[in-house]
């Protein structure tokens, strides 16, 4: 009798733990955007394949598990990356009840002690600047729609400070052409995972050939869109496609077009759009609350990098030296 109890309730406990495996999954699929929320995944996948490998629990952790995991990856893995995966394994041990282990004393030591070893500063995607868009715009893209395409996109995603992703998830309905230009109310964002709708403004531009709404507009009517997904695939017959253009093909194009202006590709992609505003804003004496309405940036320290970085050559006591 006392046997048939004690396997019940091992059944019931796994029958639990798998149910935590569920809402864990549901979690991490609906509580952060969709870039994250694949990182996460393949995160937490990693986590609880190491722990089998090595004998250990993954659901709960220890933070001694936890700690061993860190220390495992330090030689191979970026900071960055380890503290990404601290993230994921606390939200899942949260998503699944439990209490997470990462914030014990023991990994919070662990974490720390990688990132003074290694340190913590990231390689970020150049910032695509003014002048190379200029160039781009004006000198670099082919005939027919999937120039007419590329057009808007570039000088929307920049003028828009927007990530890739939503960049490509912007619809037909989410435009509201004005007197003053374009307000694109953004469906979903990193910012805003209620999905409340976010608008942004972006004015007519000073040239025409670089306006931004011009070559929205240009674009929509060139290829008779009229509802649904704004960027499109073009082939190289120049037809286009029903579907969403996807994210990773917006930094793709983004190093296509460097590439043809002279540019090392390696160091541009999607976020070039969104760093170039920032950065040329900031270059422009644009005040930071105002650079931050714009790109939704809700913490001053990644505008404040910006504005530190476009205002380099600003009044540079260098360039006072007569050399």
């Amino acid at each position: 009798m006392e046997t048939t109890l004690v396997k019940t309730e091992t059944a019931g406990q796994l029958a639990a733990l798998q149910d935590a495996s569920e809402r864990v999954r549901d979690y991490l699929a609906g509580s952060v955007a969709a870039n994250t929320t694949r990182a996460y995944r393949g995160d937490w996948r990693h986590f609880t394949t190491w722990c089998d490998d090595h004998g250990l629990d993954s659901l709960p952790a220890t933070p001694e598990a936890v700690a061993l995991y860190l220390a495992a990856l330090a030689e191979t893995h970026k900071p960055a990356t380890l503290t990404r995966r601290v993230s994921a394994i606390s939200q899942a041990h949260q998503a699944a009840g439990f209490e997470s282990p990462t914030g014990a004393l023991l990994v919070r030591k662990a974490l720390g002690g990688i990132k003074r070893a290694k340190g913590t500063a990231q390689a970020a995607k150049a910032p695509l600047t003014v002048a190379d868009l200029q160039h781009i715009v004006r000198d670099c893209l082919p005939d027919g729609a999937k120039g007419v395409r590329d057009r808007a996109l570039l000088l929307l995603g920049f003028a828009a400070a927007l990530r890739r992703s939503e960049l490509v998830g912007i619809d037909v309905e989410h435009l509201t052409f004005v007197p003053e230009g374009v307000i694109v109310t953004l469906p979903r964002s990193k910012t805003d995972q209620e999905g409340t709708g976010e608008p942004v403004g972006v004015p007519y531009g000073q040239h025409p050939e670089t306006c931004p709404v011009r070559a929205l507009a240009a674009w929509l009517e060139l290829a008779g869109i009229t509802s649904g997904p704004v960027f499109r695939p073009v082939d190289r017959h120049g037809n286009i496609g029903a579907g969403r253009l996807t994210d990773k093909a917006v930094a793709l194009t983004v190093q296509h077009y460097v590439r043809a202006i002279g540019r090392d590709a390696a160091a541009y992609g999607g976020h070039s759009l969104r760093a170039g505003f920032a950065t040329a804003a900031a270059g422009a004496g644009v005040h930071e609350r105002d650079i931050m309405r714009q790109t939704r940036h809700h913490s001053t320290a990644m505008v404040r990098r910006y504005i530190r970085d476009g205002g380099l050559f600003c009044a540079n006591a260098a360039g006072a030296l007569g050399l």
